[in-house]
């Protein structure tokens, strides 16, 4: 076990940690996590809908389902000013958050973002009109801005910026001598910069166009965006990531952020494709998706260390391994893991590290398989990360009582896991006879 810490140390570890100081990763992490708001209302929109017609389908609540039209109606207008517009809001926070961590104007980085990401999705939208497909130009097909183009968004976003911050870094711009408002000087430093981005992303598409006679966004929609989001349902890509991020997370690194950009590119792509199918009742197409990790295989945190504290609590006799437990259980009951990572520890503790890596690629597999054959519903909303288990599932797969059942039989799986460690651990940490199998605590 010791030869295999050393490895992970020597080649995991100074990749992650290389990652981690991307600025560009970073900064496509943190535009994911700012557009959780939009993320969890467009959901809740999408939870009251499911709720109203179950009511009406299943109970027969008709009075009830016709008083709450109105409530049905508001969370439509809801999900079309969220979900339907997610690419936009993306490319915003992404220009963003990239001028934040460049040290760049935010303001205009994320206008300019915004607008490269508009030039480069289609410019028509087909209807049909009597039984015939009728092309109107000049137009945006609208689907291209929810996360059907998240990757537009996120190339040209990222393309545009790029170009806007060489030329403001380089001092590329209008220099009035005389003074201005803070408002109207950062406006004018920026105009030059923000012009070439926006008229050199213009250019990078006309070609494009000119070159193939197809849309940038329609071009990389087919070709790259939905074959990474059908490669994300594969069994073994599903395991690997989730090997990954516990890997990360066992050296103190947030598995979870360093894996993001992949994570929410890929699976968040496919929640809300799901989504949009559970809003126009309409069968969800993926069967893994973001959310699938957190309900069914993070619960308490990475992990799954919320059975290993009712592992410490039922098995342990050390009262400082108790103690922690009882410290750390309301924080693991709402998903919340780092103070028994950090606490207990399990950080860098090799008693712990096989079935750290080992309780939530079970469950992931298990869950997976379960999904694939249609024994429960597969996620199709966004729920808080600090949902309880039991509840999280729940409302995640649209209230699917089975979703209940599959959570409880991955905890007990996980606490089987966890069990004979803790025991293990308490045996190795004997009070008589104590060994350090644990980096210093400071």
């Amino acid at each position: 076990m010791s030869r295999l810490v050393k490895w992970l140390e020597d080649y995991v570890l100074p990749v992650a940690n290389r990652l981690g100081q991307v600025r560009w990763l970073v900064a496509l992490r943190d535009a994911f996590i700012s557009l959780m708001p939009i993320t969890i209302a467009g959901s809740l929109a999408v939870l009251i809908k499911s709720l109203i017609t179950a009511a009406k389908v299943h109970l027969g609540w008709n009075t009830f389902a016709f008083a709450m039209q109105p409530l049905v109606s508001i969370s439509d207008l809801v999900w079309r000013g969220t979900f339907s517009l997610y690419a936009c809001f993306f490319a915003l926070a992404l220009g963003y958050q990239l001028a934040k961590n460049f040290e760049g104007n935010r303001l205009a980085a994320a206008i300019v973002s915004l607008s490269s990401f508009s030039l480069s999705i289609a410019n028509y939208a087909k209807v049909r009109f009597h039984g015939e497909s009728v092309v109107i130009k000049s137009a945006f097909d609208i689907s291209q801005f929810s996360t059907t183009g998240l990757f537009t968004a996120i190339l040209f976003g990222s393309l545009g910026f790029a170009i806007y911050y060489a030329c403001y870094k380089a001092r590329f711009m209008l220099h009035l001598s005389t003074n201005l408002p803070h408002a109207e000087q950062a406006a004018f430093d920026s105009l030059i910069p923000a012009m070439v981005s926006i008229f050199s992303i213009g250019g990078i598409n006309y070609l494009f166009q000119v070159a193939t006679g197809n849309y940038f966004g329609d071009w990389l929609l087919t070709t790259i965006q939905m074959p990474l989001v059908k490669w994300g349902q594969g069994f073994g890509t599903v395991l690997l990531v989730t090997l990954m991020v516990q890997v990360f997370w066992f050296f103190g690194i947030n598995g979870l952020g360093v894996l993001s950009p992949i994570l929410d590119s890929i699976w968040l792509t496919a929640q809300n494709g799901n989504i949009t199918a559970a809003t126009s009742g309409k069968v969800p197409p993926y069967v893994w998706v973001r959310g699938s990790f957190d309900v069914f295989a993070w619960f308490g945190g990475a992990g799954g260390t919320l059975m290993l504290i009712v592992a410490i609590l039922v098995f342990s006799k050390r009262s400082d391994y108790r103690t922690i437990a009882k410290i750390t259980l309301a924080p693991g009951i709402f998903n919340i893991g780092e103070p028994i990572l950090l606490g207990l520890p399990v950080v860098l503790n090799p008693v712990y590290l096989i079935p750290f890596l080992l309780t939530p690629v079970v469950n992931v597999a298990f869950s997976y398989w379960v999904s694939v054959m249609g024994l429960v519903n597969p996620v199709q909303v966004a729920v808080p990360s600090i949902m309880p288990p039991i509840i999280g599932p729940f409302l995640a797969c649209n209230y699917d009582w089975r979703a209940i059942v599959l959570s409880i039989i991955d905890m007990l799986i996980a606490f089987a896991i966890w069990s004979p460690f803790v025991i293990a651990a308490d045996k190795i940490a004997d009070t008589n006879n104590p060994k350090t199998f644990f980096t210093t605590q400071f």
